[in-house]
């Protein structure tokens, strides 16, 4: 008897950097991020008219690589892991390639989170971390075929992680996930005393 596994949802993980250099890029990271919610006003008033619990980037600023050179950085960096997952998704790009479409500051208060969802008319999306004190959101990824599941009974709690309905990752700062941009995802509530910080990104084919 054979069982194969078919129709796999693959996740990357890389790092931004080792050691002391990761240490520098991420505290460079972090002011800068801190800077963006200090000064982008129009950020911070679509966050209080959403609801949203701390200062996202993603509804006001569209430029942060040429805003500021420690996200220029950030994105040459993020190329070049995109690539390899693009390589390990067999994608075939023809005389295209997968380009970086939007890149946005996230802060999150403790208490706040953000519900499921996925990130249309994009192919890879992702996220790097950058502050995660302990008790900071995880990142929760829901099996696609879940809402499939019509009349399947729940996996056991010592499911493996390939066949649980939910995956809940812990990143360290400096962790880059990868994905594909169909798969839904959330950040459950920041249980920490202190803000988490990320950055997400999406890739497009063009």
């Amino acid at each position: 008897m054979t069982v194969r596994l078919l129709f796999p949802t693959p996740l990357y993980e890389g790092a931004l950097a080792e050691g002391a250099k990761l240490e520098a890029f991420n505290a460079e990271l972090e002011d800068a991020c801190r800077m963006l919610a200090q000064e982008d006003m129009a950020g911070r008033a679509w966050c209080r008219q959403n609801g949203y619990g701390g200062y996202t980037s993603y509804a006001s600023l569209d430029d942060l690589p040429q805003r500021a050179s420690v996200f220029a950085d950030l994105k040459r960096r993020l190329d070049k892991h995109v690539a390899r997952f693009a390589d390990d998704l067999a994608l075939d790009l023809g005389a295209g390639r997968l380009r970086l479409d939007s890149l946005w500051v996230n802060i999150l208060k403790p208490g706040a989170g953000h519900s499921g969802h996925i990130h249309p008319h994009s192919v890879v999306s992702g996220t790097v971390y950058v502050r995660t004190p302990p008790g900071a959101g995880a990142l929760k990824l829901e099996d696609p075929r879940l809402p499939l599941m019509m009349a399947a009974p729940p996996r056991r709690a010592n499911a493996p992680e390939a066949a649980r309905a939910f995956v809940y990752l812990t990143p360290a700062p400096g962790t880059i996930y990868l994905w594909e941009s169909w798969l839904r995802h959330e950040v459950p509530a920041n249980q920490a005393k202190s803000e988490r910080i990320s950055i997400s990104f999406n890739y497009g084919w063009r």
